[in-house]
């Protein structure tokens, strides 16, 4: 069996998407088992990990049996559009605020909430990409395994220190989100009837997330110099 040259754009989208996404799982897991006995602390990181891609899987299941659906594309793509703000707005530091769990169970909840947001997170994205390719979207699932596991102490040194990586990043969800919206049943037709294909609206799509995050992260700069 042949490789399809025209795979290499959606793998290399879902390698960045998973190195950006996946890193969050690994901070959240690490900062909710902080404060649990050395003895406790791995086996809770174990269950963290494992409730990490069990929901990836569960969410990637359902969600691609349910996007054909009028007007769910058009959501998922304001949702990513959403999480490409959020993402090009991330300093590095955004989960300080992340509980420690006091007792394994506690903190292994902490963890499935936070997992639950960030893997449907992750999987929309990974859905947008692979455009319905059950290898790619399974290369993306598989990829961010590791990537949960040691994400943490291996990417967010890098985007703290490159932020510009974030903000492509979340230029690059907002470039999906359009694609999606465009490929709506209901939303699409009448965004091609006023002239918006789906590269333009792609476009189009990428320029707001980067606006709304300039004018997020001047407004945060103006507050912390007040």
């Amino acid at each position: 069996m042949s490789f399809d040259p025209a795979l290499l754009g959606p793998i290399a989208q879902v390698v960045w998407i998973d190195l950006l996404l996946s890193a969050d799982n690994a901070v959240v897991i690490a900062l909710a088992c902080r404060a649990l006995p050395k003895a406790q602390r791995r086996l809770g990181m174990g269950l963290g990990v494992g409730a990490a891609i069990a929901l990836r899987v569960l969410f990637g299941f359902g969600i691609s049996h349910v996007l054909d659906v009028p007007l769910l594309k058009a959501v998922a793509g304001l949702i990513l559009m959403y999480i490409g703000v959020k993402l090009a707005c991330d300093d590095g530091h955004g989960h300080a605020d992340v509980p420690a769990g006091r007792s394994l169970w506690g903190a292994v909840w902490t963890i499935a909430v936070a997992d639950a947001i960030m893997s449907l997170d992750n999987v929309l994205a990974l859905l947008a990409v692979a455009k319905e390719n059950l290898a790619v979207f399974t290369f993306g699932i598989l990829l961010s395994i590791p990537l949960i596991v040691w994400g943490s102490s291996l990417i967010t040194p890098i985007l703290v220190r490159f932020p510009i990586l974030a903000v492509g990043g979340g230029a690059l969800l907002g470039w999906i989100a359009g694609e999606l919206i465009a490929e709506d049943g209901l939303a699409g037709p009448r965004l091609q009837a006023r002239g918006f294909d789906s590269t333009l609206a792609a476009g189009l799509c990428a320029v707001i997330v980067l606006v709304v995050a300039i004018l997020i992260l001047r407004a945060r700069d103006r507050r912390a110099k007040s």
